[in-house]
């Protein structure tokens, strides 16, 4: 295992956040795991089905999760994708946090669809992202420049 800070760390990172996208995409298809999962829709504000019981989900959003973790696994096999992945991943998270602050749930416009708890881990998702991209940067560029 590499150490923290070398250009192994932040393909780690990348791997690990790649990894949790993808097992949230697929536990969001499980009913049981997501709760009312039989109103599911594709998409839009209308499904009640809840990702723990606490994270409005859809057909949609689960795949987003999906792609997410596969775009991330791809893109963790170069140290500089990783970081590019999770620093982009990061302010993409950033957004769809604001956007869940600006959209009112019951509107057509939640089409992925967030409630509160997925707003709230959208901010907590994109700003681990973007330290994790910045921290494993840094610590890589100084690394190379010290050799």
């Amino acid at each position: 295992m590499p150490a923290f800070g070398g250009q192994g760390a932040a393909r780690t990172a990348s791997a690990v956040v790649a990894a949790l996208f993808l097992v949230v995409g697929v536990l969001g298809f499980i009913p049981g795991v997501t709760s009312g999962y039989e109103t599911m829709t594709f998409w839009g504000h209308h499904s009640n089905a809840m990702l723990l019981g606490v994270f409005q989900v859809s057909a949609l959003h689960n795949i987003v999760h999906l792609a997410f973790g596969v775009v991330g696994a791809v893109m963790s096999a170069r140290a500089g994708l990783a970081r590019a992945f999770l620093a982009v991943g990061g302010f993409i998270y950033l957004a769809l946090w604001v956007y869940g602050l600006l959209v009112h749930q019951d509107s057509a416009a939640n089409f992925v669809p967030v409630n509160d708890a997925d707003n709230w881990l959208h901010l907590v998702l994109g700003v681990a992202m973007i330290l994790l991209g910045a921290l494993l940067g840094a610590r890589t560029s100084a690394n190379q420049q010290a050799r």
